[in-house]
């Protein structure tokens, strides 16, 4: 089976989403809102067997500009640096789908997540902070989560 099938829907139509969260106008009315800084806005996207972090963002600009990332752990551990059969809520993962205030820096290096079959950007965290522990769909309404395949990108 190619990695298409297997991880991702590959452009078919996810039908309803399974993720609630406000409508978009509300979702555009709270990034128009939300605080500037030098910093990124994180979500964290737990997908079994892969690697990457999750998606970053700038303040201000929509999640369909957030970049899926690896991130450089030289410095800070990511949030959920657990072991992946730990207790319930101390374990790899717990935190899928938080939102995160995300301090540190993107380094220029380009790497390979081989579970996921992607090339990424890594990013050398510093420091976060959760922001929002049930923020919802993460690109569209429609947006539908699957723990073990790759089904949110942005479109």
């Amino acid at each position: 089976m190619s990695a298409c099938t297997l991880l991702t829907h590959c452009g078919a139509p996810l039908g309803t989403g399974n993720m609630g969260g406000p409508t978009q106008e509300e979702r555009s009315a709270k990034i128009a809102a939300e605080p500037s800084g030098d910093f990124f806005y994180g979500r964290r996207y737990y997908v079994q067997k892969t690697r990457f972090w999750g998606y970053l963002r700038k303040p201000h600009e929509s999640w369909n500009r957030a970049k899926l990332v690896v991130f450089n752990e030289s410095q800070k551990t990511n949030p959920d640096r657990f072991p992946e059969n730990g207790p319930a809520g101390q374990r790899y993962g717990f935190d899928n789908n938080f939102d995160y205030r995300i301090r540190g820096n993107y380094t220029g290096r380009q790497i390979y997540e081989p579970n996921s079959n992607q090339i990424l950007p890594e990013f050398k965290l510093t420091s976060y902070e959760v922001v929002d522990q049930n923020p919802g769909w993460l690109f569209r309404p429609d947006d539908r989560y699957d723990p073990t395949r790759i089904t949110l990108t942005p479109r």
